[in-house]
């Protein structure tokens, strides 16, 4: 127990000696800490001290570069505003000098304003004046004296006018001329044709005149027979050896022609024979022109057509037109026409077949009232031709045409039909038509003399040439041209030339 005490004891002074030991020992740190402490904010302080003196020293250089700068910008502004203020003055100088100047001009233009008021009243009383005096010298009053002005003026537009169409006129019809001229000598060079000369076929020659006896027969019942079964007529008059077929549709007078043939040369006459002989004639006529149609087609080079429309066309060969074949005629004109439209650049084969049907509605005219044109475009639709082949036909004839190839095939039917020999015509139309044609240009005041030449393809005028001078002269052609196209039909084309001829007449005494 003692034991016990005695290590409580020892271990109590033990923890107060300790205690007093630690006690002194942390006073003591404590202390030296302290003093550690406050040194090291002194040396804080003192390097805190340093930097802020050189920051503020950093400063004030920064402030006085600051302001050197900024003086140094204020210095240029200063200068600039300087020099832009002496430019202002200097322009304002310049302004106002100009003002005076524009005032000085305007002051000017003032007194010339005035002074040319004064100078157009002047010249106003001058013109009254001179109209006064010109008036009292001539007798006509202003308005009289301007319509007469604007009279000559128009006349001389008028002459001018006219003298410019006329070059203009003569300029274009040279260039057509030369290419027409090119354009149809190179068609017609390609085009080889005989020229047809012959004529219907109205007459049989007989081998007596016993034959006309047996041909009436007993009181006349074998030319009835004749006359019934061909439909013509049949003339036996008192020309020897002959007898005459008289019949507008040459298929018929073919036909009536072939049988009698046959008839005489076998002697059998009499009404069952006739009708046999013109039943045979009319199945070898079909025949001829069913072939004459299909030879046509291949001469022209046409292609596709209707056998109807072959069948129609064959029944041209005989026909004719002022002497001319229609079916040799109508060929041509397809070749022509074709040869045409291939150097225009047309369609060749349009313009083959328009022109060789052109001429169709001839073949039905016996049959049909109408015009051939109209004939033969209808038939030509209703066979199943193209538009422009039905147009073309229809249009042949006509002044005004809608298609390249209605030109085209009127101009190789006036090319055909014009080659010398092609065509002729009765002595009573052939007057007829020159002096029809003299008796319009007579029409025409100035016109002394007129002669129809060439068959009535030209017309020379013979005009006075104290009336009509050489720019009239140019208009009155072109006006009997228009009365030539107004008032006449004519086939091809009517050349009109107007002389005029300058005389001088003196007189010896």
């Amino acid at each position: 127990m003692e034991t016990i005490l005695i290590a409580v004891l020892v271990a109590l002074v033990a923890v107060v000696i300790g205690g007093g030991i630690g006690f002194q020992l942390h006073n003591t740190l404590s202390a030296k800490s302290q003093r550690a402490i406050e040194e090291a904010s002194a040396q804080q302080m003192r390097r805190a001290n340093a930097r802020s003196k050189e920051i503020l020293l950093e400063a004030k250089e920064q402030a006085l570069q600051i302001r050197s700068d900024v003086e140094a910008k204020l210095n240029e502004q200063r200068l600039e505003t300087q020099r832009q203020q002496s430019r202002l003055e200097a322009r304002e100088e310049t302004l106002q000098g100009r003002s005076d100047s524009l005032d000085e001009r305007e002051s000017g233009l003032r007194e010339q304003r005035s002074e040319l008021a004064e100078s157009h009243s002047a010249l106003d009383e001058l013109k009254r004046q001179a109209s006064e005096r010109l008036e009292t010298v001539s007798g006509l009053t202003v308005a009289d004296a301007r319509q007469q002005l604007l009279d000559q003026a128009e006349e001389d537009i008028q002459f001018e006018l006219a003298r410019r169409y006329r070059d203009a006129e003569l300029e274009a019809q040279d260039q057509a001329d030369d290419k027409a001229r090119t354009i149809l000598a190179a068609s017609m060079q390609r085009l080889a044709s005989e020229v047809v000369s012959e004529a219907t076929i109205t007459s049989i020659t007989l081998p007596n005149d016993e034959m006309k006896g047996r041909l009436i027969g007993r009181e006349g019942r074998n030319i009835r027979a004749i006359e019934a079964a061909t439909g013509v007529d049949l003339i036996i008059d008192d020309i020897p050896e002959t007898i005459t077929i008289s019949c507008f549709d040459p298929i018929r007078r073919e036909v009536a022609r072939i049988a009698l043939d046959r008839l005489i040369q076998d002697g059998r006459i009499h009404p069952a024979r006739i009708e046999e002989s013109v039943e045979k004639a009319r199945t070898e006529v079909d025949e001829t022109v069913r072939k004459a149609g299909q030879k046509a087609m291949f001469d022209a080079d046409v292609k596709g057509l209707h056998p109807e429309l072959v069948k129609l066309i064959g029944r041209l060969k005989f026909r004719y037109s002022y002497g001319e074949n229609v079916l040799q005629h109508s060929v041509e004109v397809g070749i022509v026409a074709g040869i045409l439209a291939s150097q225009i650049g047309a369609d060749p084969q349009i313009a083959k077949t328009a022109g060789f049907l052109h001429d169709i509605g001839k073949a039905l005219t016996h049959e049909v009232e109408g015009p051939h044109a109209e004939i033969g475009a209808d038939v030509a639709k209703r066979y199943g031709q193209k538009e422009r082949v039905v147009t073309a036909v229809r249009e042949h004839h006509d002044r005004e045409m809608t298609t390249v190839e209605s030109f085209l095939v009127a101009a190789a039917d006036a090319i055909s039909a014009a080659r010398p020999g092609a065509r002729h015509d009765t002595i009573e139309n052939y007057i007829q038509r020159l002096e029809a044609l003299e008796e319009v240009a007579r029409g025409f005041e100035g016109v002394e003399r007129v002669y129809a030449i060439q068959a009535g393809r030209e017309v020379r005028v013979l005009v006075d040439p104290e009336n009509v001078d050489d720019i009239t002269a140019a208009s009155l052609a072109r006006n009997i041209v228009q009365k030539i196209e107004e008032t006449l039909a004519y086939p091809g084309q009517i050349r009109v030339v107007v002389i005029r001829e300058s005389r001088t007449v003196e007189v010896a005494q």
